[in-house]
């Protein structure tokens, strides 16, 4: 069985101010599904929406988990 991967992603929106809701990642899949997947604090983390394309969930959120160890380790 094949495991539905990432078509598109769509990042944002940024804050415009200290008040303003955190950016979301948000993707569709192979079969059509949409989530959001994580909001993240862009002055901690970036990403870019290619990072997605023809992963698997667990593939992305092992792409965050990865990104957030090395923020809080430096």
């Amino acid at each position: 069985m094949n495991e539905r991967t990432i078509t598109a992603c769509n990042i944002g929106p940024y804050p415009k101010s200290f008040f303003d809701p955190m950016p979301a990642v948000n993707v569709t899949y192979s079969d059509g599904t949409t989530e959001k997947l994580f909001t993240f604090y862009p002055d901690e983390l970036s990403f870019s929406e290619r990072e997605f394309i023809g992963k698997t969930r667990d593939q992305a959120m092992s792409l965050r988990h990865r990104k957030d160890v090395a923020y809080l380790q430096s």
